[in-house]
């Protein structure tokens, strides 16, 4: 099962000031409850792109526990404007995957003000997907909804 992720929201900080906070890779994952244990496998050459992470994915969806390794990896960097992520995931136990391609788009809102917007796209497949689309796409929209609002916070500087 394949969905498209197209979500925006505006801050209330100048885009000078939201870019590095958007770099902050723990600090972005903080913003999703369920992404624990973020580590830095290697890091980009000069910069953040390039570089890739680990991370453990942990939610219950339906009558299944999904704990996913996530491997994550920046897949490009535009500074200030864009930075692009690719995450693969595999719970073993319950025989399930999950990929995630997604970007993080910055463009200037009003004075003081940046409008972030996030597009890409999710999969799930295995024993998960056998729950139907409709429980998975819910449990994504609360997700999303959640990141939404953290980043806005964390990314405000609040």
């Amino acid at each position: 099962m394949k969905e498209v992720v197209d979500r925006e929201f505006v801050v209330e900080a100048a885009r000078g000031d939201v870019w590095p906070r958007l770099l902050d890779v723990h600090a972005v994952a903080s913003w999703l409850p369920i992404m624990h244990s973020v580590t830095e496998v290697s890091p980009g050459a000069d910069s953040i792109d390039g570089s890739s992470f680990q991370a453990a994915f942990e939610d219950k969806v339906g009558p299944f526990s999904l704990r996913a390794d996530l491997h994550i990896e920046v897949a490009g960097v535009r500074e200030p404007e864009e930075v692009s992520i690719r995450a693969r995931g595999e719970d073993r136990q319950i025989r399930s995957r999950i990929m995630i391609d997604a970007a993080a788009r910055l463009s200037d809102a009003g004075p003081g003000q940046t409008r972030v917007q996030l597009v890409g796209s999710y999969e799930i497949t295995g024993r998960v997907a056998t729950l139907g689309a409709g429980i998975i796409r819910s449990k994504a929209a609360k997700l999303i909804d959640t990141f939404c609002t953290n980043a806005a916070a964390g990314l405000s500087g609040t």
